[in-house]
């Protein structure tokens, strides 16, 4: 996927199951199970993040245990609702693309794939009666 802002996301089922972030010094791999964290530097894993820098919600207990206490403290999630919905997207657009093995093109604004009605058929599914939306 090419996002506009120009970061590549790349889905492959090699390695640990997690999430590979690869910058211009190196890449971090987080897993899954366990949480761990490996590198292509250790000196990466040892950086310390400086006061002007971004710092990130701290999650010691996973997404699950953090919205626990979100709920406990009426604090905030390490992700919000937003993040949530558009990272689960990009997890059910890239399994599209895989299904169907052909480049599509995803507009968020609409929540539609451009010109590709079989890829927008894969999107949702007709609900049963009574339900609707």
């Amino acid at each position: 996927m090419k996002y506009p802002n120009g970061v590549k996301l790349t889905v492959g089922s090699k390695g640990p199951r997690g999430v590979k972030f690869i910058g211009d010094k190196g890449w971090i791999n987080i897993a899954v199970h366990g949480a761990s964290l490996t590198a292509s530097d250790g000196s990466l894993l040892r950086s310390v993040i400086q006061p002007d820098e971004i710092h990130l919600h701290a999650s010691p207990g996973g997404h699950r245990e953090d919205f626990i206490q979100a709920v406990k403290t009426r604090g905030e999630t390490v992700c919000t609702a937003e993040v949530g919905h558009r990272t689960n997207s990009a997890c059910c657009l890239a399994e599209i693309v895989m299904l169907l093995g052909r480049k599509l093109k995803w507009d968020p604004k609409t929540e539609k794939f451009d010109n590709d009605d079989e890829a927008n058929r894969m999107v949702g599914r007709v609900m049963r009666e009574p339900w609707t939306l």
